[in-house]
């Protein structure tokens, strides 16, 4: 495997986490187009990333050179054997880590909406590794990266108290229904509006308000603390994924192919739960394929190559800026909105991550 520049993997980060932005907000999208849940999202996306993995490796292989998706030749187990042709074990940490942080992600969508969704995940995704880091792979951050850290977890904070309190969202959907282009049932509110209702995208106030609708209060906390335990637990498998990526350097084609696959197989279970065959449209199936083009197939390949340079914690600071991105597309999109104080924690998040990026490219 040829090496590679700190500098290159910062920016394959950079490009990992401006697609990742869009992932949630396609997620979104499929719960209301396809009528599918969480745990079907996940194992389309990462079906659908695998076999356009498989398909790229195999298309632009070059005739002599090594057979794509091979072991490298220092890790390769004895020939013959059954690990050495389709399972290894980190496939199976991997797989198993993706399946549950992306469909407790897509759950926390869900029940939050995407801004608080990503916007939780990813704060407690970044403390997370570099915990892990310090105390597992004995990295050590610069000044600068600390300062980066603290500067993008302020402007984590602030993005998240600019979403709109629970009295603003109850009055601009109750303003929408009037006028006959909203409510819960009106797809032209948008999805978040169709899909989780006042209640759902009351939750995301209620984090930084600590209030709840008038007449429904108990219902609409309860929402917003299982949306945000869900949103922990994918960063605690977030960071546990990335973690391992650093310390052990495997194949990333392999193991993000072998991971796509594993975590497929273990979300197939839930088939007897329904909610797993979307209902096909050209719209649901742009967005399935882009779901597993972009935000997966390229994300994840680029994401696991860059480990093999650039710090776990280093990686997950950059990779805030998914959280931007999410913010804004929540709001162009799903009818999410942000207030001053969350445009400036974004410009302010954003300022950090592009720092950290410049300060590990030198």
């Amino acid at each position: 495997m040829n090496s590679l520049s700190a500098r290159r993997g910062a920016f394959y980060v950079c490009v990992a986490a401006a697609a990742w932005g869009t992932g949630g907000a396609a997620g979104k999208l499929l719960f209301d187009e396809a009528g599918l849940d969480p745990v079907g999202v996940s194992l389309w996306r990462y079906l659908i990333g695998g076999v356009l993995l498989l398909a790229t490796a195999r298309l632009f292989h070059r005739p002599g050179a090594r057979r794509p998706l091979s072991v490298p030749a220092a890790a390769s187990p004895r020939p013959g054997s059954a690990r050495s042709r389709w399972v290894s074990k980190d496939m199976v940490v991997v797989g198993v880590g993706m399946a549950v942080y992306q469909t407790a992600y897509f759950a926390a969508i869900e029940a939050t909406g995407v801004a608080v969704a990503t916007v939780v995940t990813m704060g407690a995704t970044t403390l997370f590794a570099a915990l892990g880091g310090r105390v597992f792979l004995g990295e050590r951050l610069s000044r600068a990266g600390v300062a980066a850290m603290a500067a993008a977890l302020g402007g984590l904070l602030l993005l998240t108290t600019g979403l709109p309190t629970a009295a603003e969202t109850a009055a601009q959907e109750a303003t929408a229904g009037a006028a006959g282009v909203g409510g819960a049932g009106d797809k032209a509110a948008g999805p978040v509006v169709a899909k989780v209702g006042a209640a759902g995208n009351g939750a995301a106030g209620s984090v930084v308000a600590g209030v709840g609708p008038a007449g429904d209060e108990g219902a609409w906390a309860s929402g917003a603390v299982v949306g945000v335990g869900m949103a922990l637990l994918s960063a605690a498998g977030y960071a546990a994924v990335t973690l391992y990526g650093r310390r052990h350097h495997a194949d990333p084609a392999r193991t993000t192919v072998g991971g796509f696959g594993v975590a497929a197989l273990c979300l197939a279970p839930f088939l007897l739960a329904g909610g797993i065959i979307p209902s096909l449209s050209l719209e649901s199936l742009l967005l399935l394929l882009y779901l597993g083009a972009i935000p997966t197939a390229l994300a994840y390949g680029l994401f696991f190559r860059a480990l093999s340079a650039v710090k776990a914690t280093t990686a997950s600071v950059i990779s805030l800026g998914e959280a931007v991105g999410a913010a804004a597309l929540g709001v162009a999109f799903l009818g999410e909105r942000l207030t001053p104080a969350g445009v400036a924690g974004s410009v302010v998040l954003l300022a950090a991550v592009v720092a950290l990026t410049m300060h590990e490219a030198r």
